[in-house]
């Protein structure tokens, strides 16, 4: 009975935040619940290993976005349909400013913006992004220059700046 306590009072106090960094890092926010669901469900699977984690809540985070990338890679038209969805999504009581910065992650690379969610919007430091992400840290800083670069361009209308962010493999 007391693992069920400490994973309700685990999963209530995280949940929320978890989604709202997952659905950052994704783009989508239907995917991003669904790859929640699923990652809580399997840490709750797993709680006697989970709750030993030095971070649980990482460990979801990096399960659902796991989940999340898996989903991606199965379908394109699955994809594709989430995008529409979420385009046509009403949301209420946002700020013109968080749609314009959500747009705008949305136009980058998708390791750059996980580095700029995972270090701008989680505040993990690059040591441990690049724990979560496997990647090396000159790596992480590269794509987080890059990420910047990008969102700079876009959020300024700077087209040559948007270009300058793009691609290179990050």
């Amino acid at each position: 009975m007391r693992d069920a306590e400490e994973f309700d009072a685990f999963y209530a106090s995280s949940a929320q935040r978890v989604l709202g960094q997952v659905y950052a890092m994704v783009g989508s926010r239907t995917e991003a619940e669904d790859a929640v669901a699923e990652a809580y469900a399997r840490a709750w699977s797993r709680w006697s290993t989970v709750r030993e984690c030095d971070s649980p809540e990482a460990w979801v985070r990096k399960v659902a976005y796991r989940i999340a990338v898996s989903a991606w890679r199965k379908t394109v038209n699955r994809v594709r349909a989430h995008r529409r969805e979420a385009v046509a999504q009403q949301v209420d009581a946002i700020s013109v400013d968080h749609v314009v910065l959500v747009e705008a992650l949305r136009r980058i690379p998708g390791e750059q913006r996980r580095a700029i969610v995972l270090h701008h919007l989680v505040g993990l430091s690059v040591a441990e992004i690049a724990v979560e992400t496997r990647a090396n840290p000159n790596t992480v800083k590269t794509r987080l220059a890059r990420g910047r670069r990008g969102l700079a361009g876009y959020l300024s209308g700077d087209e040559q700046q948007t270009t300058a962010g793009r691609g290179h493999g990050v």
